[in-house]
């Protein structure tokens, strides 16, 4: 094989193992605990970009920063949290003992519509944030918590 060909072959045959590594680990079931590390992490993102808007509301507005704090939450509430519930992660210990209440694993309808509000309003003050109205971020961010809220209600041990 002579020195153009390499050049084409190469990275051509490197996607292909990597292709192939990646079919090979998503075969693979993630571990429970694994999950619920995720959902955790997930969860910890999503409430430190609250709070930036939070502060920012009470504070000195910054479009800026409640944009990308926006954006930050939208971007996971709309990526699969509902998949972090998997059968088997209903008791167990990702960073520290899950808070999910085992009463979520059994309503995973009424689960499923509170996590569906929240995606839509998440998305709606990705929306609003980029406008750069404080008082529509502050109007839309009160519906989010308000998702938060209610799923928490519900489905969340008390810490």
């Amino acid at each position: 094989m002579n020195k153009k060909m390499k050049k084409i072959f190469a990275p051509a045959l490197a996607l292909v193992i990597l292709a192939a590594a990646s079919l090979a680990m998503a075969q693979q079931a993630p571990k429970p605990e694994q999950l619920i590390k995720v959902r955790q992490s997930s969860f910890q993102v999503i409430a430190w970009s609250s709070g930036r808007i939070k502060a920012s509301l009470e504070g000195q507005y910054n479009k800026d920063d409640v944009v990308k704090a926006a954006n930050t939450i939208a971007a996971v509430a709309n990526s699969g949290l509902g998949a972090l519930f998997a059968p088997g992660t209903e008791q167990g210990k990702g960073w520290h003992e899950t808070s999910a209440k085992p009463e979520l694993f059994k309503d995973l309808k009424h689960f499923a519509e509170l996590g569906a509000n929240f995606n839509k309003e998440a998305s709606e003050l990705a929306v609003v944030a980029a406008g750069g109205d404080a008082a529509a971020v502050k109007t839309q961010y009160g519906k989010l918590t308000r998702t938060c809220k209610a799923c928490h209600d519900d489905f969340k041990s008390k810490d």
